[in-house]
């Protein structure tokens, strides 16, 4: 049986109608671009994972539960030890590195955000184009405010670079003396 999607909230804000018609529609995505785009967003590759890994740790305790059962009827003289059974290294290894796949998923994930937070930080508001001179906002910066907040970030990225250049000849004059 098929599941179908929930339906749609139907809206009576009247200030949401105009931001959901005030959107640009965008046309729809193939199936081939939404697998792309699916791929690389670390929350949607979370979520296909989980499963696997449910699926993976069922199969390692399955395993374990098997290879005790036949250690177990080998202590006892029950069975010979000519019985194959399988291997419990290669379930653990498969369930690890699906953990270790669901972990560089949160960690991108928390740095897509990280980053995103700190781009709304330093960057907070939009300049408005010529192109399109009737979508000014009321937060947008102007020109010459744009202009001031991109010199006071080069100046600090030049601290920066100047910063390291001094650590990194502080270090290499303290090997240079070191090795004589």
């Amino acid at each position: 049986m098929a599941s179908q999607p929930p339906p749609q909230a139907v809206s009576t804000n009247p200030a949401a109608h105009q931001a959901a018609v005030l959107q640009p529609q965008q046309p729809p995505l193939g199936p081939q671009q939404q697998q792309q785009q699916q791929d690389f967003d670390p929350v949607h590759r979370f979520k296909m994972l989980i499963p696997q890994l449910k699926e993976s740790l069922q199969s390692v305790m399955s395993v374990a539960s098997q290879n005790f059962a036949h250690n177990t009827s080998i202590d006892n003289g029950v069975k010979s030890n000519d019985g194959t059974v399988q291997r419990f290294d290669k379930s653990l290894e498969e369930f690890y590195a699906l953990c270790d796949q669901l972990e560089l998923c949160l960690r991108l994930a928390h740095e897509c955000l990280s980053q995103s937070i700190d781009s709304a930080k330093h960057s907070p508001n939009l300049v408005p184009t010529a192109t399109k001179p009737d979508t000014v906002q009321t937060e947008s910066l102007s020109y010459s405010q744009y202009l001031s907040m991109i010199k006071s970030q080069i100046s600090c990225a030049k601290d920066i670079h100047n910063a390291l250049l001094e650590c990194s000849k502080k270090i290499a004059g303290k090997t240079q003396q070191a090795i004589l």
